[in-house]
């Protein structure tokens, strides 16, 4: 996405004239039907927060309902004893009731009668009232454990829910992964040439203007590895670090772990990419929103060397990779907001006719790209 209209403009011009360099028409067809599978992969990854949120959600209130059965089964034993004491009262009262009978007629006067009759009624009904509150918590007891096995099994809809929406978002990134190699694969002996033609023209000191707009160096990377020997190993989970799993008891499923494999693998890469720069220690804030709009990881970093020095030099408040006319209030937000725009606008990962649209002609940018995401 350049930043003038003007190179917005030549674009279409420039891809066809094989003067500049890119040789081939844009590949239309594999941009809409990138733009269309990263549809998906955004749908399934916000079905899976949503359901995660449910999980935890109702996990929350789990807790709670265990809570509340615990408490009320500390409760019990003292008030089963209380109830047992009330229910002999009442029954040696009613064994004795000739007994009672002449206690109240034996009263002195009509004042002593009323108080035997109020002292009698307060005894029985503080009893009764030990019985209600015995059958009233084991009420409560049994709302609560039929409460909690029915947010059981809503839990494990909503993990399985989860589950299923994770599995849809990573068969829908290695759509993109593969639809991505197939494009990159045709582009790879035009790109090559590209790319030594961009060495060539560093090794003398020229220069590019970048889409922000800057005179920048060329790439001088000695590592030119073909971006299709690359791609899938993006997609591809950690084979070193631990996932991380979350579940709602013992028979939820667990979740999380290929997304959380994910982060773990390329915040690192990134950080280590980043370190020294404004952009240091963002890494995981990359990786998530990679991970969540199906982009490859390493293009908006290195878009950023190439744009900015890495946050160092921007064209507009925390843009750092000359987008358009935009500016953001943090670094959080600009990575997303940038990534999000990668998606939207179909940039799976770096291709010729990607570089062609977000800085025109492209040759030498697309060559000066690879060469940051192959470091990372």
């Amino acid at each position: 996405m350049p930043r003038t209209a003007t190179r917005i403009a030549t674009f279409a011009i420039a891809a066809t004239v094989a003067s500049v360099g890119l040789g081939a028409r844009p590949h239309i067809a594999f941009a809409d039907d990138l733009a269309e599978m990263q549809a998906k992969v955004e749908e399934a990854n916000n079905a899976y927060d949503e359901a995660m949120s449910n999980v935890e959600q109702i996990q929350g209130q789990i807790e709670e309902n265990e809570a509340k059965i615990s408490e009320i089964e500390e409760k019990l034993p003292a008030q089963r004893e209380r109830a047992a004491e009330s229910l002999k009262t009442l029954y040696k009262m009613q064994q004795s009731s000739s007994g009672l009978l002449d206690l109240i007629l034996s009263a002195d006067s009509f004042n002593d009668f009323i108080s035997t009759i109020s002292y009698l009624e307060r005894i029985q009904s503080k009893n009764l009232v030990e019985l209600q509150g015995l059958a009233d918590m084991n009420a409560e007891l049994q709302e609560a454990k039929d409460t909690l096995a029915a947010r059981h099994a809503q839990a494990n809809q909503e993990a399985e829910a989860a589950r299923q929406a994770q599995q849809d978002a990573v068969a829908a990134r290695d759509d993109i992964v593969q639809q991505a190699l197939k494009q990159a694969v045709a582009e790879q002996a035009q790109a090559q040439q590209i790319v030594e033609q961009a060495q060539r023209d560093a090794a003398d000191g020229k220069t590019f203007t970048n889409a922000s707009g800057q005179e920048v160096k060329g790439n001088a990377s000695s590592d030119t590895t073909p971006i299709a020997e690359s791609i899938a190993e993006t997609n591809a989970p950690s084979t070193t670090e631990q996932s991380t799993e979350t579940t709602t008891n013992e028979s939820a499923p667990a979740t999380g772990s290929e997304r959380d494999q994910f982060v773990a693998k390329w915040a690192s890469r990134i950080d280590a990419y980043l370190a020294g720069s404004p952009l240091a220690g963002y890494g995981s804030t990359f990786a998530s929103a990679a991970y969540n709009h199906g982009v490859d990881p390493r293009l908006s970093p290195a878009i950023s060397c190439v744009e900015s020095g890495k946050g160092a030099v921007c064209f507009r408040p925390h843009n750092a990779w000359g987008w358009g006319s935009s500016s953001w209030g943090s670094w959080d937000a600009a990575i997303e907001g940038h990534v999000a725009g990668l998606a939207a606008g179909g940039y799976y990962s770096l291709t010729m006719e990607g570089a062609a649209r977000y800085c025109p002609p492209g040759g030498e940018w697309y060559a000066a790209v690879l060469g940051e995401m192959n470091a990372i």
